[in-house]
């Protein structure tokens, strides 16, 4: 099969975006002379328009139907559908080129979260993207993640200390989140600057941190881009963050990451790829409640009311492991 444009869909969220670019990486790297082209939702366009691997850049903004004819001009020869929902077979099934998906694992993420049924492969969803191309001829390279910076768009217009941890504490979900009070916990363990990074949603809470603690905090929320909290991540000496999409960006980044885990499990495959440097990443996470995980995405608030999987976890242990990452990182 010859092979001179693809197109691969990924439409949400900003960690899946960041998940996909070891595929984009690879298929522009192994494919001769190919022209990649990305449809993914119009809110991430951005999160792709610098990387040096795509041609072209597609963001849905309006009705997919609206966009389809510019896809249909476009000839592709092959379709990589690395999101693998309805919106996706649309394109797929409107364009009429050869095409391939990945396993999902959907429904065994079902079993395994509702029901406490089954087992989820050992396989890391970056992994399990790649089947999708390898009738393509499609190798892992074992690189790891990409994230590439617009020098304009992430230039950081405030001042950040010297050294410093990075915090993250945001997340799509409530469950997903380190509580406010964890979260001063860890500041006061670590005894060490603090830049905390968040979206707007995220900028009370961060504020009600910094309010409870005397110094040493600095609360960027709701105040940054993403290349710009990015590039907060970029220079931090070490990361804690949630189950989420700047997760990933810190993991693209080589940062060194300490992730904690809510109602989601790392066993979904979604924790930090870190395949070049994996000592760099931490795990902390409660492995004996019975109820979790207790879905693959989340919810606004805990289910049993109790949000253990969260209120449980040790804030030393957390500061603990953030330090010795610190100390591993000196001593490469």
């Amino acid at each position: 099969m010859i092979l001179k444009k693809i197109l691969l869909i990924r439409f949400s969220s900003i960690g899946d975006i960041v998940l996909t670019t070891p595929v984009i990486r690879c298929i522009k790297q192994q494919i001769p002379d190919v022209e990649l082209h990305v449809l993914t939702k119009g809110s991430n366009q951005n999160l792709l328009t610098s990387n040096l691997y795509i041609n072209k850049v597609y963001g849905l903004k309006g009705d997919l139907k609206d966009l389809l004819p510019e896809l249909k001009a476009e000839q592709y020869d092959f379709v990589v559908d690395l999101h693998k929902n309805f919106r996706s077979f649309r394109v797929k099934f409107a364009l009429r080129r050869p095409s391939a998906s990945f396993p999902k694992l959907d429904f065994q993420k079902f079993l395994y979260s509702k029901l406490k049924l089954g087992k989820l492969p050992d396989i890391h969803i970056v992994d399990r993207y790649f089947k999708a191309v390898e009738k393509l001829g499609v190798k892992n390279d074992g690189q790891g993640l990409d994230f590439f910076f617009d020098e304009n768009s992430a230039a950081l217009h405030s001042e950040l200390p010297e050294k410093y941890a990075a915090i993250v504490i945001g997340g799509q979900y409530s469950t997903k989140i380190l509580p406010a009070e964890k979260v001063i916990e860890v500041c006061r363990a670590l005894d060490f600057p603090v830049v905390l990074v968040g979206g707007k949603e995220d900028a009370v809470r961060g504020e009600t941190i910094c309010k409870s603690l005397e110094n040493n905090v600095i609360n960027t929320c709701g105040r940054f881009s993403i290349a710009q909290s990015a590039m907060v991540l970029k220079r931090s000496e070490v990361v804690l963050a949630n189950d989420t999409g700047m997760m990933h960006i810190a993991a693209a980044l080589r940062k060194p990451i300490v992730s904690v885990w809510g109602n989601t499990v790392p066993e979904f495959g979604m924790y930090p790829y870190m395949p070049t440097f994996p000592q760099r990443s931490c795990i902390v996470e409660n492995k004996t409640l019975k109820c979790r995980p207790c879905d693959k995405l989340g919810f606004k608030q805990c289910p049993k009311g109790h949000f253990a999987c969260m209120n449980t976890l040790d804030a030393h242990e957390i500061a603990g492991k953030m330090l010795d990452l610190m100390k591993n990182e000196k001593a490469e």
